[in-house]
């Protein structure tokens, strides 16, 4: 009884200590009070919401990885002759930063798997971003209040691709240095300024001495502190503002069900981080990649056969070889279109499409409420109808970067995949639109068709007089639901026309393009939102619909039987604002 007693003492002093700890901590940092709102943070338990995760595991094995390799690597330019462990090039001149690499590859314990892991993962960092981009975009994820998330997570994979070619050109093997070669005439195709950005850029004539210590500070330094710093403020943004969620019974636009992020979300997330980051370990030790001893040194009389970037690099490469040469001669000054366009102009107008596309289809939209249950893409045949236009129109690019190897490896003509190629990049992404848009609308036709007609059950009866009819069982309520309840916005129609016109030329002109500018935007909505198929709903069903989709704003409550089925399930709901 005694070694009971002192037992049972002994526990609660640890358990006073323990309190007495826990709240000196939080009156100092209130990681309680944080902590509080994290564990009653809900996470949906769709499968497309772990996308953005593999991008953030996948950049937790980059930083791991790269501070590894940041010990050995030496990216001096300065030329020396190797004497390392690789035989095949012993003897050669090379840069210091090649032989390090070479090192790191032969020398370091590890240092060649950690290598092919850390390319894996930047492989799998930039591609996760674009797949999760395309989930947000197809769903409408994007939409108020989310807009600012929209244009982080654009500036994320403008850095992911800026970080990326940062380090794939540091070991200044044969390829990366061809692919500086290329950066070099991408500078020098800029009007007026290119040769002072070459120069500033590489330190003098190319390939200077500078390039390499200066792409080194950006991979290590600048872009992975921008980019940490962004994916702070970008799971900020995800947290204040909620997660969006698919439709489904007691699940509206003012409310979140899914998962707690304690225990639930925290096992998964985790296990998912463990799977990754598996993964990655076996690529990188099964799967070779970036063999630079293979290539060599880099030497500016020599160019790789067959050498293409990273994936994510490979669009760039392709305009470079559509683009036909074409040069004009002006007041002393030579602009040389074929760079400048596919690499220069090209990329920024499609990051800024991509930054401004939430506030155009906010410009043809009516209604300016919040939107937090996703589309299904077929819903929105217009703007899924756009997303695979651009889609085609990348792969298109992306294949024209690897015309060369296509070709030789086909037995075909280089000339004229280059020609078929230079058709698609045009035909192809509206042939796509419209192919997209008439699916979206067929499987719109087979939603109706289902919720008239029920399931097919594979049963077939014959009637009395000699005929034959399919059995069908209608469709459960909660499928019923999903298929119901999606936000279409009417199109905007004829928009008021205004004050009348003002005295004056310069007022009656600006009259004139504001009126302009109304009927454009009334086509624009019409051609966006005109085209759908009206779903058979009972009026208590369109009720019930309305206030699934109305604003946070509007207070209005489901009730009735769907909420309460959602409230039997063992399910976190958030309200939101």
């Amino acid at each position: 009884m005694a070694v009971s007693g002192s037992t049972g003492r002994g526990r609660k002093r640890a358990a006073q200590r323990g309190e007495r700890i826990a709240d000196a901590l939080d009156q100092r940092l209130p990681l309680v009070d944080g902590a509080k709102g994290l564990v009653r943070k809900v996470f949906p338990d769709h499968w497309s919401f772990l996308l953005g995760e593999l991008a953030l595991y996948s950049l937790l094995v980059l930083v791991l990885t790269g501070v590894y390799l940041t010990l050995f690597f030496d990216p001096d330019m300065g030329e020396i002759v190797y004497h390392g462990s690789y035989l095949p090039l012993r003897g050669v001149r090379m840069t210091q930063a090649y032989a390090s690499t070479l090192d790191i590859s032969f020398g370091v314990r590890g240092g060649l798997m950690i290598r092919q892991i850390h390319h894996w993962a930047a492989l799998v960092f930039v591609a996760a971003i674009a797949v999760h981009m395309m989930r947000i975009f197809f769903t409408g994820a994007f939409r108020r209040p989310r807009e600012a998330n929209w244009m982080l997570g654009v500036t994320l994979f403008v850095l992911a691709t800026l970080e990326g070619f940062c380090g794939y050109s540091l070991p200044d093997d044969l390829i990366s240095g061809t692919g500086l070669r290329i950066a070099e005439g991408i500078m020098l195709s800029i009007p007026l300024v290119g040769t002072y950005v070459t120069f500033f850029a590489f330190g003098g004539e190319y390939p200077g001495h500078e390039i390499i210590p200066r792409l080194y500070g950006f991979h290590i330094l600048l872009v992975p502190g921008l980019l940490l710093a962004l994916v702070g403020a970008h799971l900020t943004l995800v947290v204040s503002l909620k997660h969006t969620h698919w439709a489904g019974q007691g699940r509206t636009n003012r409310n979140v069900v899914g998962m707690p992020a304690f225990p639930q979300f925290v096992t998964r997330t985790s296990g998912l981080f463990f799977a990754v980051s598996g993964l990655l370990t076996l690529l990188g030790g099964l799967a070779q990649i970036n063999p630079i001893w293979a290539y060599g040194p880099y030497r500016t009389d020599q160019a790789s056969t067959g050498s293409q970037p990273d994936w994510y690099i490979g669009f760039l490469e392709g305009a470079l070889r559509l683009m036909p040469v074409v040069e004009t001669r002006a007041l002393g000054h030579t602009i040389a279109w074929n760079p400048l366009v596919p690499a220069v102009v090209l990329p920024g107008v499609m990051f800024g499409v991509l930054y401004a596309y939430p506030y155009l289809e906010r410009w043809v939209t009516a209604g300016r409420g919040e939107h937090h249950l996703c589309d299904r893409p077929r819903n929105q045949p217009a703007r899924t109808g756009l997303g695979v236009a651009g889609i085609a129109f990348y792969a298109v690019l992306l294949a024209a970067g690897g015309d060369d190897v296509i070709a030789y490896s086909f037995g075909i003509s280089l000339e004229g995949l280059v020609w078929a190629l230079r058709i698609a990049v045009f035909v192809l992404p509206p042939l796509c639109f419209a192919v997209t848009k008439r699916t979206c609308l067929a499987l719109q036709a087979r939603d109706r068709e289902r919720l008239l007609e029920g399931e097919e059950t594979g049963d077939v009866d014959q009637t009395v007089e000699g005929g034959y009819t399919e059995g069908h069982r209608p469709l459960p309520a909660a499928e019923r639901y999903v298929l119901l309840v999606r936000d279409l916005p009417e199109p905007l129609g004829a928009l008021p026309q205004g004050p009348p016109p003002a005295a004056g030329a310069t007022a009656a002109a600006r009259a004139r393009l504001h009126q302009q500018g109304l009927r454009l935007r009334a086509a624009l909505s019409n051609w966006f939102h005109q085209d759908r198929v009206d779903l058979p709903a009972t009026d208590e069903q369109r009720r019930q619909i309305a206030a699934a989709t109305a604003p946070p704003a509007r207070q209005e409550g489901l009730g009735g039987p769907a909420t309460a089925a959602a409230t039997q399930r063992a399910k976190t709901t958030e309200e939101g604002s």
